[in-house]
């Protein structure tokens, strides 16, 4: 096969400590290669929103930089992760009346469903931005998975919407528009970050996926294959960072570096007369820090951290028989590193715990630094794009082919009359949802400007 043939994607991270644009395509294996990934420091970013456009143009261009020298490839679009404290998700149910309950129900008949979620009318400034279905009901037949191809009158649906609010995610499109590039799709990052790390194994169990970022800690849960419940936690690795600089009176760059290199979870782990010596500013006199102390300090924000987030596994209906989590938690993102992060999370939520790593769909041969945890996001990122793209050929091939046959069938056509005009029929393959949002959203940045 050639090189040609495989398609090449682009994900864009924003994130609150960094920002990552990653190249990838699939290998003739089926497997993602990682063609080149740049990183710069996020500057306008905070807990996962965009709060200075100028620093977070300057940061996405270096890290588009980075990864065309790497690639020796020219970015022109990119499909960005969304995340931020304004996400927040509920649970929705909704229903159509078919005018035909002879026919079978069809793609249209799932989409005027969706469609009618997405004029759910949401609190000011916020705005949907996943309609995704969970079961469905046809004549109060419950849980059916695929309701397409079923004769009935009454269509029913619950759905997990996802909801954000409108200028977040606007300024994310116009830092992205600012840098010279298109936005060619918008996910929800804990999803990205899912797909990156999960096997279907583990969704059909029962999984928690925990992604521990900078600047807030995103929850996707899945059950039976289908997305149950997502949440963003406002906290991440920084308050952890931040307490240490508090605590220890040292500067930012030093706390970062002392949780790295020095940090645990677990204060047990390690002695009393463990202690690192930390250079004092200006001539002034080095600092001692015990390592138990620094653990201490560590400890009751992880705590903190991970009592939200099984706050809301709780919320989910955990407990319940029928909603257990059988695979556990995984947890992903740079937070994950921490030593004994895996025993704490254990031992607070009672779950088997898992790092996941994102190497369940890249190439034998990838660099182990994307293969790293705190790379989760922007590899699901290309995962998704390579999807979507894939998805967009299919569908412009099927329609080729069926537009050939009716060619062939058609008499007029065959006379030579008709070819040209059939040649010329637009080929637009049926869009989703999320692709509905996302060309409305390009129109609105279009419009503004």
């Amino acid at each position: 096969m050639e090189r040609e043939e495989y398609e090449i994607a682009v994900g864009l991270d924003i994130g609150t400590t960094k920002i990552v644009a990653m190249i990838g395509r699939y290998n003739e294996y089926g497997k993602m290669e990682v063609l080149g990934v740049g990183k710069s420091k996020s500057l306008g970013v905070h807990r996962g929103v965009v709060n200075n456009i100028t620093q977070t143009i300057q940061s996405i261009q270096q890290a588009v930089q980075e990864a065309e020298s790497i690639s020796g490839m020219k970015i022109e679009d990119v499909t960005v992760g969304i995340a931020g404290q304004h996400i927040r998700s509920l649970q929705h149910s909704d229903y159509i009346t078919r005018p035909n309950a002879d026919a079978v129900i069809d793609e249209e008949d799932i989409d005027t469903l969706c469609n009618q979620v997405h004029k759910l009318v949401m609190l000011p400034g916020e705005e949907i931005l996943h309609v995704l279905p969970q079961e469905y009901k046809v004549d109060g037949q419950a849980e059916i998975k695929e309701p397409v191809g079923m004769f009935g009158g009454r269509l029913e649906a619950n759905f997990h919407v996802v909801v954000g609010q409108v200028t977040s995610i606007r300024n994310i499109g116009r830092c992205v528009k600012s840098s010279g590039l298109e936005l060619s799709d918008v996910t929800l990052e804990p999803l990205a970050s899912a797909n990156a790390v999960l096997s279907q194994e583990e969704k059909e169990a029962g999984v928690a996926l925990i992604d521990i970022g900078g600047g807030t800690t995103d929850l996707a849960i899945f059950k039976d294959g289908i997305i149950r419940h997502t949440a963003v936690i406002p906290f991440g690795g920084n308050v952890i960072t931040e307490d240490i600089k508090e605590g220890c009176s040292i500067i930012e760059k030093q706390a970062e570096l002392l949780k790295i290199k020095f940090g645990s979870a677990w204060p047990g782990e390690n002695k009393d007369n463990e202690i690192v010596s930390i250079p004092g500013l200006r001539g002034r006199e080095p600092k001692e820090i015990t390592l138990k102390n620094l653990s201490k300090i560590i400890h009751a924000r992880v705590v903190e951290i991970i009592e939200q987030v099984f706050l809301e596994i709780k919320n989910y209906g955990h407990e319940s028989t029928k909603k257990k989590l059988i695979a556990g938690i995984v947890l992903t993102g740079g937070g994950s590193q921490l030593k004994h992060l895996k025993q704490l999370v254990e031992y607070i939520t009672g779950m088997d715990t898992r790092i996941g790593y994102p190497n369940e769909h890249l190439a034998g041969n990838s660099n182990p630094e994307t293969t790293s945890p705190m790379y989760a996001t922007a590899v699901g990122l290309v995962m998704d794009s390579l999807v979507h793209i894939g998805k967009q050929k299919k569908a412009i091939t099927k329609e080729t082919l069926a537009e050939e046959e009716t060619k062939y069938h058609d008499p007029v056509a065959v006379g030579g009359e008709n070819i040209e005009e059939n040649r010329n029929i637009n080929h637009t393959p049926r869009k989703n949802i999320l692709e509905k949002w996302t060309e409305k959203f390009k129109e609105f940045l279009d419009n503004a400007e």
